[in-house]
């Protein structure tokens, strides 16, 4: 009498073709990269917070200690706990110079835009290279001329005269970020709205500007860190009423006496805003980013 036994089928060996292989290869080779990359550019900033909280001894060791013991002693100089300088004056002032001055931009940007790209004018392109060419002159050449202007009207020292600065600064770079998202908006849309009886500023308002959001904001995050993050200007046209945060950060490097860790726990103090911003908004900006490419 004979048994029959069942074998399970046995597989088919699966071989991975040369060319998925290379690119396997190729893809953990670029996130290898990109994680190089990214610990690059974060190392300098960790170890600017570390040396933040080491005293002022400890952080001018050369080499750096790493087992340092931790102390708060560099943000309460910033604070002007132990009798410093108030730094709330300059970093509101630095706020309410980002906030208006972006503000600003936006207001004048989006209908720039919207002339140059969905009802574009004659030789847009000649117009697009103006805006551009009016950040190839070097911000120190218009130095003199605009401390002589602010001398002569009486606006040294004046937080209005660095808003104006500002939005003049960031108006070309707004235009031609937001022609490039705004070209991407139907024109039927708009030309729907306008059937219906919107007038421009409801188009702008109603139509383009909720079409448009992500590349809004993409753009008043940039024109903020701009803004925020200048410091010539604010240097030599302000002084005490008007000084900004950067230009309150330059009061801490003295020729005398031991100052890294008071820095580095201001520049963590100052760079706060513009992190919490950048991380609040970081979907829209990659979103507004990427719709502005993306064609």
């Amino acid at each position: 009498m004979t048994s029959l036994t069942a074998t399970a089928p046995v597989a088919p060996v699966t071989t991975v073709p040369p060319a998925a292989r290379k690119a396997r290869r190729r893809g953990a080779a670029l996130g290898l990269l990109a994680w190089l990359t990214g610990i690059v550019f974060v190392l300098p900033v960790a170890w600017m917070l570390l040396t933040s909280f080491h005293s002022e001894a400890d952080a001018a060791t050369n080499p750096p200690s790493l087992a340092a013991p931790l102390t708060l002693d560099g943000y309460r100089e910033f604070f002007g706990v132990n009798g410093g300088a108030d730094p709330w004056p300059p970093l509101l002032n630095s706020l309410g110079a980002s906030l208006f001055s972006t503000i600003f931009v936006l207001v004048l940007a989006l209908p720039a835009a919207y002339a140059l790209s969905i009802r574009p004018v004659r030789k847009w392109t000649d117009v697009m290279f103006f805006f551009l060419s009016t950040k190839m002159l070097p911000v120190v050449a218009g130095l003199l001329p605009v401390y002589l202007f602010a001398k002569n009207t009486g606006f040294l020292d004046n937080i209005w005269l660095l808003v104006i600065l500002y939005t003049s600064m960031n108006l070309p770079i707004a235009v031609w970020m937001m022609q490039s998202f705004l070209s991407d908006i139907p024109v039927s849309i708009i030309e729907a709205a306008q059937m219906d009886g919107a007038k421009l500023p409801t188009v702008l308002l109603r139509v383009v500007a909720p079409i448009a959001g992500p590349g809004i904001a993409a753009t008043s995050l940039i024109c903020f860190i701009f803004s925020w993050n200048e410091l010539l200007f604010a240097n030599v046209l302000t002084g005490v009423v008007a000084q900004t945060a950067p230009a309150f950060l330059t009061s801490f490097v003295t020729s005398q006496g031991l100052f890294l860790a008071q820095v580095c726990a201001a520049s963590i103090v100052i760079s706060l805003p513009v992190l919490a911003a950048g991380f609040a908004a970081q979907d829209k900006l990659v979103q507004g980013l990427s719709l502005g490419a993306v064609k």
